[in-house]
C-alpha cells in the first residue's frame, strides 16, 4: 500500500513538475518574443545563432552537472521547484540541506523529499514577497541599502550562509570535508578568476568528495 501511493506520489510530482518547467520556459521566451512583436523589430536570425553558439553550450553543461549535483540533495518535488524558481546554489539548497538538518532527515529519503520540497517552496512564495515589497519600496530602501553601514554587511551574507552550514557537515565528516575545501583552495590561489564560477565548481567540488569518500571507504577510514 505504502508502495502504491509513494509510486502515485511521485507520478503526479513529475507530471506537474514537467508542465511547469515546460511552461516556464514557454513564459520565459515569450517575453523577449511580445517585445518583438510589440515593437515590430526582429533580430537577424544568424547573429542570435552566432550569439548562441558561444554561450549556449557552457549553459548547457552547467545545466546538466546541476541537475545530477543537485536532484538527489533535494528531491523530485523540490528540484523541480528549484530549477522552476531559480537561485539554487545561493539559497535554494542550502534553505533545503538546512532544513533537513534541522529536521533530522536524510536527503534522498522519503521524508527528506517532503522537507525539502517544503523549504523550497517556502523560500520561493518568501522570496517573491520580499522582491515585490522592495520594487514597492525601492525609492525609499535605495538609500538605506546603499549606505555605507550596511553596504559592507551585505557583502558578507553569502559567505556567512555557506560558513554556518558548512560547519556542520565538515564536522560531521572532516575527514572527506578537508579534500574538496583544500582542492578549492588551492584552485582559487592558482587561478583567482575562477571565484565567480560557482555554478561550474560546487560539481567539481561534489566529484573530488565522492572520489574521497569511495577511496576511504575501501581503505577503511570511513
Amino acid at each position: 500500500m505504502k508502495e502504491s501511493v509513494n509510486k502515485t506520489y511521485e507520478d503526479q510530482v513529475h507530471l506537474y513538475g514537467r508542465i511547469w518547467m515546460v511552461g516556464a520556459l514557454i513564459v520565459m521566451v515569450m517575453v523577449p518574443v511580445s517585445m518583438c512583436i510589440y515593437f515590430g523589430a526582429w533580430p537577424d536570425p544568424l547573429a542570435v545563432l552566432k550569439g548562441l553558439l558561444g554561450v549556449a553550450p557552457i549553459y548547457w553543461t552547467v545545466c546538466s552537472i546541476e541537475v545530477f549535483t543537485y536532484a538527489p540533495m533535494l528531491g523530485s518535488g523540490g528540484t523541480y521547484l528549484a530549477f522552476v524558481t531559480g537561485n539554487i546554489t545561493n539559497l535554494k539548497a542550502p534553505a533545503a540541506i538546512n532544513s533537513m538538518e534541522a529536521a533530522k532527515v536524510k536527503p534522498g529519503s522519503e521524508e527528506g523529499e517532503v522537507i525539502s520540497t517544503i523549504a523550497i517552496a517556502t523560500t520561493s512564495i518568501v522570496t517573491t514577497l520580499i522582491l515585490a515589497l522592495g520594487v514597492l519600496l525601492f525609492s525609499q530602501l535605495t538609500p538605506i541599502l546603499e549606505s555605507p553601514v550596511l553596504k559592507p554587511a551585505f557583502k558578507m551574507i553569502l559567505p556567512a550562509l555557506f560558513g554556518g552550514l558548512g560547519v556542520v557537515y565538515i564536522s560531521k565528516n572532516w575527514k572527506i570535508a578537508v579534500a574538496p575545501l583544500a582542492f578549492m583552495i588551492v584552485l582559487f590561489l592558482i587561478v583567482p578568476s575562477l571565484a565567480s564560477s560557482v555554478s561550474v565548481l560546487v560539481p567539481v567540488g561534489a566529484l573530488v568528495a565522492i572520489g574521497v569518500a569511495r577511496i576511504l571507504y575501501k581503505k577503511g577510514k570511513v
